[in-house]
């Protein structure tokens, strides 16, 4: 049954689904930035300084345990922007749920109250085609 608030439900069901969607893809990009972020703290790991050797060695492997920490700097902001993304992407979500659920509800109150009408102008019909009929068969006997 058609209500003035189905084009709304349908609009607000299509706008929480896009959310959802974000909300898949924020969840996408912090599962991404958090394996970014545990796989630069293993190479970091796996980084061995020289124990002996020349001077350059020494400065080479501060250079790599320099730029492998700033890796890491970049990668827990990408990490703590991510957070901030799916926090947010929540919240809309939820919100939207919020307000499609009470476009719904107005609309299945309006069905009701529309199928109550119906029922009554029934029980109107047929209490009327029964006292025709009890008028017709009455004046059949007379």
């Amino acid at each position: 049954m058609k209500t003035r608030f189905s084009s709304l439900v349908h609009v607000k069901k299509n706008i929480m689904q896009k959310r959802e969607r974000l909300l898949q893809q924020a969840n996408a990009n912090f599962n991404k930035a958090n394996k970014a972020l545990k796989d630069s703290l293993a190479f970091l790991q796996e980084i061995e300084p020289p124990s002996h050797g020349k001077i350059a060695e020494f400065l080479a492997n501060r250079s790599l345990l320099d730029s492998q920490r700033a890796i890491i700097q970049h990668n827990e902001e990408w990490l703590v922007y991510t957070e901030k993304e799916v926090g947010q992407a929540k919240e809309q979500l939820k919100k939207d749920m919020i307000e499609y659920e009470k476009y719904k509800y107005l609309e299945y109150e309006e069905i009701q109250k529309a199928l109550k009408e119906i029922k009554i102008q029934e029980a109107k019909d047929l209490d009327e085609i029964a006292l025709m009929t009890y008028t017709n068969k009455n004046k059949e006997a007379s």
